[in-house]
């Protein structure tokens, strides 16, 4: 029994040494390696058929970001804050409408930095970014950072607030400067690339298309700024200001400036200052330190197809004249209130901002030819663009509809329920204060009617219509009564602090 116990024991142990064996030469196996055994994964090599449109797309945007990205830098700017709106330093970028849960700075004195982006256009150093990236920057306070990391102090050569350009320099040679492109040939539905370091993120590219042309967005905070933006949905971010446009031959179309969002991040749709006014407003900058900037002297608005149709225009084209400036170029050239201005040096106007941009592009003394309308017949009128004088300061004549003892002498009124306003009599003392010898005072302009939305007031002075002039209720009355529903009507008032403008309406039936 023993030596038979001993055989088992024996062979059990052989038996089991045998499983470890083969136990240990297939664990790799079982554990999924392949030990000594050549891998390879994947499908090997995928054969496309790549349309050759596609591909030249492609290699396109490709040589595009690796072309320009060396030309476009980020900005570090260095400030000194004291008191500060909310968002003035994330990355002084402009935003609209302003964020109602952005923390407060404090009022003490604090250093903070901000940035932006930069396009380098000479090869000795000048770089063109947004005034707003660098407006408030510390005496020494700009540095530039290169696409290769090289890193630059910059100093400031100049600025220009009404259309948000500005010009820095380094003490560098040898830069690669941008190829411009021509923005007036700039189409809606162009491939763009905006180029920048949006988000602290440098020398990044994104790709979309021009959606618009000729963009207003009142982000430039005066009565003279010039908005024409280019507008794309190519991402573009905090931190992209100041960066490229770019189309797909690789020239700059325009200077990345804003976007449109509720967020202060990208959602759809950004802006850019188109290059040829970039291109001026910084030769200028460089030159002299300062804009040379001719000006008209009209103020105006476009014409939508009530205007066009109270002034006898086919179609709504061109710029309405609502004043013309004492002492302004167009006064002296003969150009009128009520006039519309068609086209400059033959380059058709759909929008007021169009004027205002080919005419920052100007300088005082340049002559540009309008194309009018003026009482239903073209003509002619050359104008020799003037410097900015000083403003003439409009005073309020804190005209409230008259003293009490005044309103006893109201008595007639008239109520146009169709367009939604009503006049009264105008006291004595309003039409000796307002210098008019028409009675025909607004009394009341309802909310959301046609008299509003067109831009009538409480508070005007009717002085004309059809322009002819008009004084009497009774008169104004009539010839209103006149017109068939349907047909505009264009009036000129003079507002409660003594400024004249033009309002149409298209008359509707009660």
């Amino acid at each position: 029994m023993k030596k038979r116990t001993k055989i088992s024991i024996l062979f059990s142990g052989i038996l089991t040494l045998i499983l470890l064996i083969i136990l240990f030469n297939n664990t790799n196996s079982i554990l999924g390696f392949a030990e000594g055994k050549k891998v390879k994964i994947g499908a090997g090599k995928k054969e496309v058929n790549v349309p050759s449109e596609l591909q030249k797309l492609n290699d396109a945007f490709v040589n595009v970001g690796s072309q320009v990205t060396p030309s476009v830098v980020s900005i570090v700017v260095t400030t000194k804050a004291q008191q500060t709106n909310p968002r003035q330093f994330d990355e002084f970028f402009k935003y609209f409408p302003n964020d109602p849960k952005s923390p407060q700075p404090k009022s003490e004195d604090f250093q903070i930095q901000g940035g932006g982006s930069g396009v380098v256009v000479t090869s000795d150093g000048y770089i063109i970014t947004n005034n707003h990236v660098i407006e408030n920057s510390n005496e020494d306070g700009i540095e530039v950072i290169f696409n290769n990391s090289k890193r630059s102090k910059a100093k400031l050569i100049g600025r220009d607030p009404l259309t948000d350009v500005a010009v820095i320099k380094v003490e560098m040679e040898n830069l690669q400067p941008v190829f411009f492109a021509n923005s007036d040939d700039v189409k809606v539905g162009q491939w763009v690339l905006a180029i920048g370091s949006p988000l602290g993120l440098n020398s990044t590219v994104t790709a979309g298309i021009i959606s618009y042309i000729g963009r207003r967005i009142d982000i430039i905070q005066d009565n003279y700024g010039v908005e024409n933006f280019i507008q794309t949905d190519a991402a573009i971010n905090p931190g992209n200001s100041g960066g490229a446009l770019v189309n797909i031959n690789g020239e700059v179309v325009g200077i990345n400036t804003a976007i449109a969002s509720n967020n202060y991040r990208y959602q759809g749709y950004g802006f850019a200052i188109p290059i040829n006014l970039v291109k001026s407003v910084a030769e200028d900058l460089i030159e002299y330190g300062k804009v040379n900037r001719g000006y008209i002297g009209v103020q105006i608005q476009s014409v939508d197809e009530t205007l066009a149709k109270a002034n006898g225009l086919v179609k709504p084209e061109g710029v309405f004249v609502q004043s013309v400036l004492e002492d302004g170029a167009a006064k002296k050239a003969g150009v009128q209130e009520g006039d519309i201005i068609l086209s400059i040096d033959s380059k058709q106007l759909k929008t007021s901002n169009e004027l205002q941009a080919y005419v920052a592009a100007k300088h005082p003394g340049d002559v540009v030819k309008l194309q009018v309308w003026r009482n239903k017949s073209n003509i002619e009128i050359p104008v020799s663009l003037k410097a900015r004088s000083v403003e003439n300061q409009t005073v309020a004549l804190n005209d409230n509809s008259g003293s009490k003892l005044d309103k006893k002498l109201e008595t007639k009124t008239a109520d146009f329920k169709s367009l939604g306003f009503s006049v009264e009599k105008a006291t004595n003392n309003i039409m000796s204060t307002r210098k008019v010898v028409s009675e025909i005072l607004v009394k009341e302009v309802r909310k959301f009617s046609e008299a509003e939305t067109r831009g009538l007031r409480a508070g005007d002075i009717i002085i004309e219509i059809d322009k002819k002039s008009v004084n009497k209720i009774e008169e104004f009355e009539t010839i209103l009564k006149q017109k068939k529903s349907g047909e505009a009507v264009m009036l000129r008032v003079k507002d409660t602090n003594g400024s004249s403008r033009f309002v149409a309406f298209e008359i509707t039936a009660n």
